[in-house]
């Protein structure tokens, strides 16, 4: 899907090898352009990391990617991953909340519920009862934005959100629902609190139009091997295609040069190029932009990030015994130390085919402003893990091997006001022609938002290049609109 070659040969650095500087640079690499990628840590990929556990290969980063956006799957495909996409083998979860798990609770948008009785057994008789006042409620104004948390509470009561919406969001964001910006997180109830006075009617005409779409099929995607192997293929790709990768190299300079192209420092190398793509966290791009973009390296100073840890443990099959479905959510409100659980081996078929013998399951741990569990050592998370396992599933065996894997200011938040943050950044360098930002700190940190961010990185430059090689060719014409003056 290579769009117009104009631009052919011009030079393009991409800063970051995560899943979107290497999504740019396959892009880039399609519509001509000669591409070199620089990564400061020793690997691409970012937060998809492929790895294993008692000799079965599992993902220690992210494990899934939403497959109702069209992005990642087809960028799968691309790169030669078409037959191993894989779905979840089960659909089913759990939540782990007033002492026992129970169902998963369907017909909702983000916990938001479209009736009362679709939150039965999750919520008490009181809060149920609580959600059946939103239809007389007057309209809460949300303004120009508002948090998920605070109008959530507002229109169908706190445990709403304590015991759903919170735990739901949290396993995106690790952050706090009472915090966390409906506009940019959850879009579609956004614009349903904007249009409709019953929030529980809004929800009821989202589930309408999604049934009307005729959109079937899964709403997650897993890859055989793990989702940390999507960036090692584009990786490979761009390799194949010419573009150049190099890990290990830090950019510390990102200057104009008079003839209004770039230069990029990275150590004692200085790349020429006249387009760049800075596709690293916020707090990496506000140290790169503060010399040329000054007043948006400040906005992305601002943005907050969220740490965590992955605990992974493998069991002996004949050893473990494990509820139904794909695993289980923690609501914060009910005090225990993991947030979530995942049964690798029961979520994704591929991962029990390959090791028939092992059990293969992780916790995570760790919300934007919780330090103290994250001070722990690995051997702590491990036993913290196994005692609220032992509590909420039964499971009392011993591991086999355990693997701890931190992820420190892993996931950028997304507060009220989110949006409009975004959109200044944008504006303060809407005139640095040939550069452009994206990754999880804009549009969304789900794995497709950080490639449609790339692919639209790559449009503004595109864009930017194109303009300049007109110019470049037509120098009189384009300036005074008259050739041959």
């Amino acid at each position: 899907m290579s769009g117009s070659r104009t631009g052919a040969g011009q030079r393009v650095v991409v800063v970051g090898a995560g899943v979107a500087g290497l999504a740019a640079a396959h892009r880039l690499l399609e519509r001509g352009a000669r591409v070199t990628v620089l990564e400061a840590s020793d690997r691409v990929g970012g937060k998809l990391l492929p790895g294993e556990i008692a000799g079965a290969r599992v993902d220690l980063g992210a494990e899934s990617m939403l497959a109702r956006r069209p992005e990642a799957v087809a960028l799968a495909r691309e790169v030669g991953l078409a037959d191993r996409l894989r779905p979840p083998a089960t659909a089913t979860a759990s939540l782990w909340t007033r002492g026992a798990l129970r169902p998963m609770p369907r017909g909702h948008v983000m916990g938001v519920p479209g009736t009362a009785a679709a939150l039965a057994g999750v919520l008490s008789d009181e809060g149920l009862a609580r959600i059946e006042r939103d239809a007389d409620l007057p309209r809460t104004e949300v303004g120009d934005d508002v948090a998920v948390g605070e109008y959530v509470a507002a229109r169908l009561g706190r445990e709403v959100v304590d015991r759903l919406v919170e735990p739901l969001l949290g396993g995106v964001y690790a952050g706090d629902a009472y915090r966390i910006s409906m506009r940019s997180a959850v879009p579609q109830l956004f614009e349903a609190a904007r249009t409709h006075t019953s929030l529980t009617e809004g929800v009821r005409e989202i589930q309408a139009r999604s049934a009307a779409s005729g959109r079937t099929g899964p709403v997650f995607m897993g890859i055989e091997g793990g989702v940390g192997t999507l960036p090692l293929a584009v990786a490979a790709s761009v390799r194949a295609r010419g573009g150049e990768i190099l890990t290990g190299t830090p950019v510390t300079g990102l200057r104009r040069t008079p003839e209004g192209g770039w230069r990029v420092v990275a150590g004692d190398r200085v790349l020429p190029a006249d387009a760049v793509v800075v596709a690293v966290p916020a707090p990496a791009a506000a140290r790169l932009l503060r010399a040329e973009a000054p007043r948006a390296a400040a906005e992305l100073a601002g943005v907050e990030y969220a740490s965590m840890a992955l605990i992974t443990l493998a069991y002996r099959r004949a050893e473990t015994g494990l509820p139904e479905g794909s695993g289980f959510l923690v609501p914060p409100v009910d005090g225990r130390t993991i947030k979530a659980a995942t049964f690798a081996s029961r979520k994704w078929g591929w991962v029990a085919e390959e090791n028939p013998d092992l059990v293969v399951l992780r916790t995570s741990v760790g919300r934007h402003g919780e330090t103290e569990i994250l001070r722990r050592d690995d051997a702590d998370l491990v036993e913290v893990s196994r005692h609220d396992l032992k509590a909420a599933a039964g499971l009392d065996a011993a591991p086999v091997a355990t693997r701890v894997t931190r992820w420190d200011d892993g996931l950028p938040q997304y507060p009220v006001g989110h949006h409009a943050r975004v959109a200044r950044v944008r504006e303060h360098l809407a005139d640095l022609t040939g550069l452009a930002v994206c990754g999880a700190a804009y549009d969304g940190v789900g794995i497709p938002a950080c490639i449609a961010s790339a692919y639209a990185a790559v449009d503004r430059i595109h864009g930017d290049l194109r303009g300049v090689q007109e110019l470049t060719a037509h120098p009189v014409q384009s300036l005074h609109g008259g050739a041959g003056e």
